[in-house]
C-alpha cells in the first residue's frame, strides 16, 4: 500500500486547523490587550498571551472554518480587519473602567478627597477611583466576565464578518455612542456625591452669610470628608451593582439604545 499520501493530507489537515486558529487569535489578541482586568498595564505580557491562547482554543471551535490565505497580502488583510475589530471591541468594554474612574473622580472632586493617595495605581487618579476601580474589576470577574467576554468574540463573528472592515459611518457612531453612554453611567454612579457635594456648599454659603466671621470651611472640610466617607461605605454595593448591570447588559447586546 502507498502511503506516500499520508504526509501531505497531514500537512493540509494541519495547515487548515493552524490557519483558521491564527485568523481567530488575531481578534481575540488585540481584544484581550485592552480587557479589564487582563489587558492591565501591570499583568505581564506572558499573562495576556496565555490569556489570548486560551480565549483562541476556546473561540476558535465555535465558529464555522475559515479559509486559509490566498497569499501574505490576503494575510495582511486579514490581520488589519481583524485587528481593528478586536481593538474596538476591547476598547467598548474599556469604557466601562473608564466610567467607573470618572466616576470615582468626581466623587472624590465632590467630597474634597482628590489628593488622599492620588497615584495608588498605574494611571494618576483620587483613591475613591482606585477602590471602585479595583472594586469593579473584582467583581467582574468574580462574576464570570471571562465567560462574558468569550460569548461576546463568538457574537461578534455574526456582527462583524472575517475579513471585511466594518463601516467606518458605523463604527464611528458606535464609538461615539460609547463614549456618551460611559460618561453618563460615570455621572450616574457619582451623583450621590454631587448631590451631597451641592447641599454642602449651599449650606455652608448660607451659614457664611449669617456668621461672616466664623471660619466655615474649618467648620466645614471634616464634615464633608466624613460624609464622603459614609457615602462610599453605604453607597458603594449599589454603585457596583449598577455598573456591573450596566457592562453585562452591553455584553449581551452590544447595540442597545442606538437608533
Amino acid at each position: 500500500m502507498n502511503l506516500d499520501f499520508l504526509p501531505l493530507e497531514l500537512v493540509a489537515l494541519m495547515g487548515a486547523g493552524f490557519w483558521h486558529t491564527a485568523i481567530v487569535f488575531l481578534r481575540v489578541g488585540a481584544m484581550v490587550s485592552v480587557l479589564p482586568a487582563v489587558g492591565e498595564m501591570y499583568v505581564p505580557m506572558r499573562v495576556k498571551l496565555a490569556v489570548a491562547i486560551v480565549f483562541t482554543l476556546i473561540v476558535a471551535p465555535a465558529i464555522p472554518a475559515l479559509n486559509a490565505p490566498s497569499g501574505p497580502l490576503h494575510y495582511f488583510s486579514f490581520a488589519a480587519s481583524e485587528s481593528i475589530i478586536g481593538l474596538a471591541m476591547g476598547v467598548s468594554i474599556r469604557f466601562f473602567i473608564h466610567s467607573i474612574q470618572t466616576a470615582g473622580t468626581m466623587a472624590a472632586q465632590s467630597t474634597s478627597l482628590s489628593q488622599v493617595l492620588g497615584g495608588i495605581g498605574a494611571e494618576a487618579m483620587p483613591a475613591m477611583g482606585a477602590i471602585l476601580m479595583i472594586s469593579a474589576t473584582a467583581l467582574a470577574v468574580m462574576m464570570g466576565l471571562h465567560v462574558r467576554a468569550a460569548e461576546f468574540i463568538i457574537y461578534s463573528y455574526e456582527m462583524f464578518p472575517v475579513g471585511q472592515f466594518p463601516a467606518a459611518s458605523g463604527l464611528s457612531d458606535w464609538g461615539v455612542y460609547r463614549v456618551s453612554q460611559s460618561f453618563y453611567l460615570a455621572f450616574t454612579l457619582a451623583a450621590p456625591f454631587v448631590i451631597t457635594s451641592v447641599i454642602y456648599n449651599l449650606a455652608l454659603g448660607v451659614i457664611n452669610r449669617a456668621m461672616p466671621q466664623l471660619m466655615v470651611s474649618f467648620v466645614g472640610a471634616p464634615l464633608i470628608t466624613f460624609g464622603g466617607l459614609f457615602i462610599l461605605m453605604v453607597a458603594s454595593p449599589m454603585i457596583l451593582q449598577i455598573w456591573r448591570d450596566g457592562l453585562f447588559m452591553f455584553l449581551q447586546d452590544p447595540g442597545a439604545g442606538m437608533q
